[in-house]
């Protein structure tokens, strides 16, 4: 007999007359806004301007959602086009379905398009968001609670998920909450990375492959306690797989970029320097006439102060002249 576990919701959907209120949807817009509003306060720290990690958001979350869409549809096809499936549940992604593999993977083409009309390097941007990402995953998840899905095995623990559904195979009882689990494990993942990226000053991307490696880690031990449908490979499951390989190029692009480019970058934003000039009254081109002028001129002070080597006083210089010329004519009488 079970002494505690956690209730699952009776319903994921709440009307709003004709208007459905999904629980799923509302974590996943949570965790958006959560990540652009952490990136925003890391991108101005790196010195960006404020507003380009939401304008580039703009490309990357579409992006990023038709990706964990797609890579769900596609690994888990049976669901969709099997016999008695009806191939439109497909489009239905607020019914829950997104593999965050799909989602990073095209996330990042669009934040790539983003990142090019903005003339920004992706890998700055990438470092920036990485902690929000983490977030986001971390509040997306309870949309699983929401829907009663992806959880672990049977148990009796005191922090069970109650499943009282049994649509599409499920078994009501109480199971590990793994998605819990991974929420819990994402919010270790964006700690980490903060404390790395001020540790360390990572750039070039490497906070970004830090968030990635180091979720793969837990996602494998994650994934492996999970009970839901998947298709296997040499008796692990498929995403143990791609948590592995994802983990390892992660890794490798570490230790690589930290040899090539070590450091951070010195720039992130073109012009954003020059627009922070602008709004404390000085255009960027008197900005940077002002800071060349100042140098110049430092220089020439620094310099008028340095006395050329053997030069000497000029009325000591006169007064030796002058006592020369009264030897001379000394010496003349003498003669």
């Amino acid at each position: 007999m079970e002494l505690a576990f956690i209730p699952s919701p009776s319903r994921g959907v709440i009307h709003l007359g004709p208007i459905p209120l999904r629980g799923y949807a509302f974590c996943i817009i949570i965790g958006v806004f959560v990540a652009v509003w952490l990136g925003n306060k890391r991108w101005i720290a790196r010195g960006g301007r404020a507003g380009t990690v939401a304008d580039i958001a703009v490309w990357a979350v579409p992006f990023g959602l038709i990706g964990g869409r797609l890579y769900h549809v596609i690994t888990d096809y049976e669901l969709y086009f099997s016999e008695g499936r009806d191939w439109v549940d497909a489009f239905k992604i607020w019914e829950g379905g997104l593999g965050i593999w799909g989602a990073i993977a095209l996330g990042a083409v669009g934040a790539w398009i983003g990142c090019r009309r903005r003339g920004i390097p992706l890998p700055a941007y990438a470092d920036a968001v990485a902690p929000g990402i983490a977030l986001a995953q971390a509040l997306g998840r309870w949309g699983n609670w929401f829907n009663q899905e992806l959880y672990g095995k049977a148990t009796d623990l005191p922090w069970a998920v109650e499943i009282t559904s049994s649509s599409d195979g499920r078994e009501p009882g109480t199971y590990h909450p793994t998605f819990l689990y991974e929420s819990l494990w994402c919010v270790g993942v964006a700690l980490l990375v903060i404390w790395a990226d001020r540790r360390f000053k990572l750039g070039h991307g490497r906070a970004f492959a830090l968030y990635v490696a180091s979720y793969c880690a837990g996602r494998f031990w994650i994934e492996y306690m999970r009970v839901d449908e998947a298709h296997h490979i040499l008796g692990l499951r498929l995403n143990n797989w791609t948590a592995l390989v994802v983990f390892l190029l992660a890794v490798l692009y570490i230790v690589i970029s930290a040899k090539k480019r070590p450091g951070r970058e010195a720039v992130v934003e073109p012009g954003a320097v020059d627009l922070a000039a602008g709004e404390d009254g000085e255009d960027g081109e008197d900005a940077e006439k002002a800071a060349t002028d100042k140098s110049v001129i430092g220089k020439a002070d620094d310099e008028s102060d340095v006395e050329p080597a053997g030069a000497d006083d000029p009325q000591e210089e006169s007064s030796g002249v002058k006592d020369e010329a009264t030897d001379g004519a000394g010496s003349a009488k003498k003669g």
